[in-house]
């Protein structure tokens, strides 16, 4: 297996310096060799993903030297000092000064093989934490549309375009996918952010009796419980941006108005004849394809066809693995700030669970997952989706299929927010069997709930 970065391999013994690169090249790592540490100085700078492996004993300028200087370029760069017996004192001493590691001559390949194979390690945490913390920098405090992956560059250059068309837009996206980012993102890059609000609305939260007043207002006395007059989310968000969640989940009745609102441009309040001009952009999402009529169900084609002028689609977390990185850093940063605890380092169980997870929740799974290991949780959070982090596989078959179910069981509760009907249907087991496995793995559903919810 190919080791990531790179081995500079330092001695001016030629034979003992083809001995050690063949070694290690067998073990999967890229090796450059260099007869003179001047040569390898001239290739190094502080953002070199390797490490260093170089003798003490040199002609010009030998491993003592060689080492100082790269302390000045890097004081984070593993460096390996191959000594000669004499030279012990020496290398302990630059050991204490910041020295990974000496070897002592004669020595076996596995032990440099092995002192290596951590320092590598050690190099490939040190630069994902660099490139986190320049992410979290660069990446914009209140608004987390980050990624570099083809498809959200494509996301955001079509934003950009299409920001001050004033269009209607359609989202679709899975469940925590960051819809209402990329909704307001849409509000943000446009005109309208300076001449009107962005107002969002749940369509799936409000009860039919509800959502009508919410979204058209009424008047005094319009039916019981209207003491005074109420501006409905349309009109509160005339000149800027209305942002409707969860559409497929719209009263029919409510459709039929929200229709005349899109072709009229006009809003009419519960208990009143009167029609008042709006000036709205709306922006709808769906978790359910709406261009597809088996889905669609009693979602009116007409007001699908209406919304459908500009579709964009948000991929899945599992999609764009490349994005994880920059994303954890942004919600560690924010995490950190909120609960005012300095921004953690990765470990490195940590870090192979963000690349190794599937992440089925998505954006909003992720934000949580960081929020947990800020607050020093990470290896009970880890041990919630993927308890086999603990024992690397190990284990009987049957132990490791007990770790197999129970991660399972924790992602489906993840994806449905401790929903026990939802989570029951994704895994399509009895209620008594979904219980007694909870208990069975020391599970707590409470755990999974969103709050507020």
């Amino acid at each position: 297996m190919t080791m990531s970065g790179t081995v500079y391999l330092v001695d001016d013994d030629s034979q003992l310096r083809k001995a050690m690169r063949q070694t290690l090249e067998l073990e999967g790592m890229k090796v450059l060799p260099y007869p003179k540490a001047e040569q390898a100085l001239e290739d190094l700078s502080e953002n070199f993903d390797g490490i260093v492996i170089t003798d003490v004993r040199m002609p010009d300028m030998d491993g003592l030297q060689f080492f100082e200087r790269l302390r000045r370029i890097d004081p984070d760069l593993p460096v390996i000092l191959i000594t000669g017996h004499g030279d012990v004192p020496m290398a302990v001493a630059a050991l204490q000064n910041g020295a990974y590691d000496f070897i002592s001559k004669p020595f076996p390949a596995e032990r440099m093989v092995e002192s290596a194979r951590r320092a590598l390690e050690k190099r490939r945490l040190v630069m994902e934490n660099r490139a986190l913390k320049r992410a979290a920098i660069e990446a914009e405090d209140d608004l987390p549309l980050i990624g570099q992956t083809a498809a959200m560059e494509r996301l955001r250059n079509t934003l950009r375009h299409i920001a001050d068309t004033d269009v209607d837009v359609l989202v679709a996206g899975e469940t925590g996918s960051g819809k209402e980012v990329v909704a307001t993102a849409l509000h943000r890059w446009s005109k309208r952010r300076a001449k009107g609000n962005f107002v969002a609305l749940n369509c799936g939260a409000l009860p039919e009796t509800v959502i009508e007043s919410e979204l058209f207002g009424h008047e005094a006395g319009a039916f019981t419980g209207a003491q005074k007059k109420r501006i409905g989310r349309i009109e509160h968000s005339s000149g800027g941006t209305l942002f409707l969640d969860e559409i497929e989940s719209m009263p029919p009745g409510v459709q039929v108005r929200m229709l005349r609102v899109l072709e009229m441009r006009s809003v009419s309040p519960v208990g009143s004849n009167e029609e008042r001009s709006v000036d709205i952009r709306v922006v709808a999402a769906a978790k359910v394809d709406l261009g597809d009529p088996e889905q669609r169900g009693d979602f009116r084609d007409d007001l699908y066809y209406r919304l459908n002028v500009v579709t964009l689609s948000i991929p899945p977390l599992r999609e764009r693995k490349a994005d994880i990185p920059l994303l954890f850093s942004h919600f560690v940063t924010k995490a950190s700030a909120r609960f005012g605890i300095e921004v953690p380092t990765i470990t490195s169980s940590v870090s192979r669970y963000l690349n190794d997870h599937d992440w089925p929740g998505n954006v909003r799974e992720l934000g949580h997952f960081a929020e947990r290991v800020v607050l020093g949780l990470d290896g009970s959070a880890a041990s919630k989706t993927s308890p086999a982090n603990q024992a690397d596989g190990a284990g009987t078959l049957a132990e490791r299929m007990d770790r197999q179910e129970a991660q399972i069981i924790r992602e489906a509760l993840e994806k449905c927010d401790g929903d026990v009907a939802g989570t029951i249907g994704t895994l399509g087991i009895a209620r008594k069997t979904f219980y007694d496995k909870l208990q069975r793995h020391n599970i707590n559903r409470t755990d999974y709930v969103q709050k507020g919810s």
